[in-house]
């Protein structure tokens, strides 16, 4: 099973792509209160100045939101949007054609903007500070620099690495906000709220037992509820319940913490194959048969989040918590 075919994957899939379930407010947005409240503010004062938002950096794990806030900053702010993504503006003139097509307090969201090349991004740095464009015309003794007056505009940039912005294009943000993992009481409000929109009975119960196996991440939720919707109206009454939940989730071999059938594949690895760590990542990726990035990136941080794995100088190892979880005797130290 690849990366793009987990079922919890907190990448984005083809059927993620339903834009009614997403909120269009502030106050339809469920969780990151903090982050809300702030931005509440700083998108008051802008248009009270009638001026652009400054520029906003959004960061966490993939599937918390991102995307959908920095829409949600657009439609308060009453401006459009263009919406775009690091490795696709390949050269200046790529990002000259985006710019100067916005209006005064439009919004540019680059997703993934970790991943700008150098250039594009060293092209970025006056574009943002002076709202201006510095473009070179022809080549050798014949190039000349042209420089562009822009809009004001707001840049969303949105990264589930920000360690790999570098400082110069982190600086220039004037907002900084990372997203956190969800609660399992905020997942429920999530569910219920998508239930509604797709015209889905659920039990509270249900809602719940659907949160609680979602990691944290509002995507992956809407994903459990539309396939637990499919199994309430072939199998069931067409109301999602507590049971139908459970028995579905099992079918999908998502157990009640999560985790699939790559999680459990890793954790026992390290188990049987070596004495529960500490072992390499490299040895743990060629174990399983993936890649170590997908290891590191995809798989390790929920692992971690719920304490089942500890990263060491020396390696991975597996905690007394997962041992449990896999009915596997914990080993005396």
């Amino acid at each position: 099973m690849s990366m793009e075919e987990r079922f919890v994957s907190p990448s984005q899939q083809q059927e993620d792509m339903d834009y009614s379930l997403r909120p269009q407010s502030l106050g339809q947005y469920i969780g990151q209160q903090k982050i809300k409240e702030n931005l509440k503010i700083f998108i008051e004062a802008a248009k009270g100045r009638g001026e652009a938002l400054d520029h906003v950096l959004l960061s966490g794990p993939p599937g918390l939101g991102k995307t959908t806030l920095a829409n949600i900053i657009a439609n308060e702010m009453g401006v459009d949007i263009k919406t775009t993504s690091g490795p696709a503006i390949e050269k200046p003139g790529d990002l000259a054609a985006i710019l100067t097509k916005l209006k005064p307090n439009d919004v540019l969201f680059v997703d993934e903007i970790h991943r700008l090349n150098r250039v594009i991004e060293e092209t970025m740095y006056p574009a943002m500070e002076d709202f201006a464009l510095d473009i070179v015309i022809g080549n050798g003794p014949n190039a000349r620099s042209v420089r562009l007056d822009l809009p004001e505009f707001t840049l969303i940039g949105a990264t589930t690495k920000a360690g790999n912005l570098t400082s110069p294009l982190r600086d220039r943000f004037g907002v900084i906000s990372r997203l956190q993992f969800y609660t399992n009481d905020e997942l429920a409000k999530i569910v219920k709220r998508a239930a509604k929109v797709l015209e889905v009975g659920i039990q509270e119960t249900g809602a719940y037992e659907i949160a609680r196996r979602s990691r944290g991440t509002p995507r992956v939720a809407n994903r459990f509820l539309k396939r637990v919707r499919d199994f309430a109206q072939v199998k069931g009454e067409g109301i999602i319940t507590e049971e139908i939940a459970k028995k579905s989730l099992a079918k999908l071999e998502v157990d009640e913490l999560g985790l699939d059938r790559i999680d459990r594949k890793i954790l026992e690895t390290i188990v049987e194959n070596y004495d529960g760590g500490p072992v390499g990542l490299s040895t743990i990726a060629a174990a399983v048969n993936e890649e170590e990035d997908t290891i590191s990136d995809v798989y390790e941080p929920y692992l971690l989040q719920i304490g089942y794995l500890d990263r060491t100088p020396r390696g991975r190892r597996v905690t007394k918590l997962a041992y449990q979880h896999l009915g596997i005797e914990v080993p005396e130290e």
